[in-house]
């Protein structure tokens, strides 16, 4: 039976969901399941949730754990990535140093200052485990779900051998299900069609037997004031098809809310959101912990995450449809080759094959690209081990740009590499600078 190596299973919630999700299906009962985080307290509630889950399916999974990821990926055939380098230590960096240089962000884990610098923190892991996988389970699909997801997937596919990788999000789901809702219509009567980048993708078509269901969200948003006050409802008004991606995710891609107070209020952007998540997840795994410690009963609902649907299609031979972050291989002709592109995906026992949208609408790729480029940068920077790349991905970043000056750039992109320290690709951790481009003050937006 199939082995999946958990990587990063000391998130513990996530691993139960998606252990939940894997035990819910007959055909799988009897896999192999291989825990693995650095933490050995977190490894442990990992173990003992995967033992409690495994009970309340009525499976029956080989269960196993190691602080060693060797041990975990040798022989798997999945390996699902769901890694935080850093913890919540490093997110207060990518988020106070900022605040301090004028910077307003709201989740900072895909684009931005603080995706570019939680990439460079993740990308010795990114690699490592690539290439770990080539040597022990060469055949073994990688299933990833740490953001910045593009960043990631392109460093593995683009610097290790390892080719079968698909970034998997929860974003494209969601978004449908609230559509859904706020037309009236039954979420298993719609059907869909969607594409883009992770985290800034468009549903392309939004359907009902073939009726398109635009009309009545547009009537809807045009009766609700307060739906007009999205940062998201503002883009599909104007590019008219609807992001996949949450508001606050949103704001932080673009030029044109987070620089200005006003549009903050009208739109209700949380700036610093990402703080409060992170301390609901600390509070959250210590009440985790507590209830496995107490024999307490806990839910285990479906979830609509992807990550069983595609062991199973590969186990079985039934095929499903999921959306997936894959290399661009002329997928999306309007974004460039090899970046990473989020479009729908076949399953089946041959893998998983990724469906070109070869009339994606050329506004859609046209932001995609302003998007694109700090990823770019940032993933060239690793892979070419060259310093200044990533202020210059900060340069291009929409929401930086908008906020600060270059000097100001410079002097954020210098704090944050003394800050994150060793935890940056060691090629990366010098002040790299264009010739000619002066020193400025480390830190001196500081109080």
């Amino acid at each position: 039976m199939a082995r999946i190596a958990f990587i990063g299973a000391g998130s513990v919630v996530f691993t139960k969901n998606l252990l939940g999700d894997i035990l819910a299906l007959p055909e799988l009962h009897g896999v192999e399941i291989a825990l693995h985080d650095i933490d050995p307290d977190r490894l442990a509630t990992a173990e003992a949730m995967a033992r409690y889950v495994a009970r309340e399916r009525g499976a029956s999974p080989a269960i196993s754990a190691s602080v060693e990821r060797r041990a975990a990926l040798d022989g798997a055939e999945y390996v699902i990535n769901m890694v935080q380098i850093g913890g919540h230590a490093a997110t207060l960096l990518d988020f106070e140093i900022p605040a301090r240089h004028g910077l307003r962000q709201t989740i900072a884990d895909t684009l931005g200052i603080g995706g570019i610098f939680r990439g460079l923190r993740t990308a010795d892991h990114m690699l490592a485990l690539g290439r770990e996988m080539a040597e022990l389970c060469p055949r073994a699909w990688l299933l990833n779900y740490t953001n910045p997801m593009a960043m990631l997937c392109w460093l593995v596919y683009g610097g290790t051998p390892t080719r079968n990788v698909v970034g998997l999000c929860h974003s494209i789901q969601f978004t449908v299900e609230h559509l859904a809702k706020l037309v009236g219509v039954p979420g298993d009567e719609v059907t869909f069609l969607a594409a883009g980048l992770n985290h800034q993708a468009f549903v392309l078509r939004f359907e009902r037997g073939g009726e398109d269901l635009y009309p009545l969200l547009d009537a809807r948003i045009e009766s609700d004031p307060e739906l007009q006050r999205r940062v998201r409802v503002q883009l599909y008004r104007r590019l008219g098809y609807f992001p996949t991606e949450s508001s606050e995710h949103a704001a932080e891609y673009c030029s044109w809310f987070m620089a200005h107070d006003d549009e903050i209020e009208r739109h209700r952007i949380p700036v610093g959101e990402y703080i409060r998540r992170s301390e609901e997840n600390l509070a959250e795994y210590e009440r985790v912990k507590g209830s496995l410690e107490r024999g307490d009963a806990m839910s285990l609902p479906r979830s609509n995450e992807y990550a069983a649907s595609i062991i199973h299609s590969m186990e079985t031979g039934r095929p499903s449809v999921v959306y997936g972050n894959v290399r661009n291989t002329g997928l999306l002709p309007g974004l460039p080759d090899d970046c990473c592109v989020e479009v729908p995906c076949l399953v089946d026992a041959t893998g998983l094959h990724p469906v070109a949208v070869l009339d994606y609408p050329p506004e859609l790729a046209a932001l995609n690209r302003t998007f694109e480029n700090p990823v770019e940068l940032t993933v060239r920077a690793v892979l070419e081990e060259r310093p200044e790349l990533v202020r210059q991905a900060a340069m291009l970043d929409p929401n930086t740009a908008a906020t600060l000056t270059l000097d100001e750039i410079d002097a954020l992109c210098d704090e944050l590499t003394l800050a994150h320290g060793d935890a940056l690709p060691a090629s990366l951790r010098s002040f790299g600078r264009a010739p000619g481009v002066p020193a400025v003050g480390v830190g001196s937006g500081a109080s």
